[in-house]
């Protein structure tokens, strides 16, 4: 029994503590988002479907630098044209610490984060407006850590293009699920080296 509570205070400082060592100096963040997804549950209705998978690295502790794809498409009702939205570009995002700027952790498990990227894309409706050049957002996040290394998210972003085509801007509020994985350095190169 004494072994049985000393595994489980054990458990629970470790939990307490993985916040902080994904987000360190040398790990990696690999993940996806899945954006603004609804389904229409009315006769007629339509769908809104995106996927932002990323990749980042840590330059510093809290702060990751990287990429994204962003792919999405979209039908407001049956008959309406397709949507379609993409994107490329880098990505940054920081990480609160506990206390910084008057920002407690839910449950010491997660951390806020500004998310900000950049780069280049689209939006081509079917017979309509289209846009493509400057793709850019901005907002903040929630990561919650299920596991040490697996990281649940939400993030409410501010997104838009400009550019060129029949729209100059075209901008939107969206909300983010999706969840990442965190890697330390040496863990990543292993798993590179399997995969060769």
């Amino acid at each position: 029994m004494k072994k049985l509570i000393f595994t489980g205070i054990l458990a629970i400082a470790g939990l307490a503590t993985t916040a902080n060592a994904q987000i360190q100096k040398g790990n990696w963040m690999v993940g996806s988002s899945l954006l603004s997804s609804n389904f229409g549950l009315n006769t007629g209705g339509g769908y809104s479907i995106g996927i932002m998978p990323k990749g980042a690295y840590f330059i510093e502790d809290n702060l990751a630098v990287g990429g994204y794809v962003d792919l999405g498409i979209a039908k407001i009702t049956n008959g309406s044209p397709t949507e379609f939205t993409y994107g490329v570009g880098a990505l940054g995002r920081y990480y609160l610490s506990p206390g910084e700027k008057g920002v407690d952790n839910l449950l010491n498990h997660g951390r806020w984060f500004f998310e900000g990227n950049v780069g280049i894309g689209g939006r081509n409706v079917e017979n309509a407006n289209s846009t493509t050049g400057l793709d850019f957002g901005v907002g903040p996040g929630y990561s919650y850590f299920i596991t040490p290394n697996i990281g649940l998210e939400g993030l409410v972003k501010y997104r838009g293009q400009s550019g060129f085509g029949n729209e100059g801007l075209n901008s939107n509020i969206t909300f983010n699920v999706g969840f990442n994985i965190y890697l330390p350095t040496s863990k990543a190169k292993a798993i590179a080296n399997d995969v060769r």
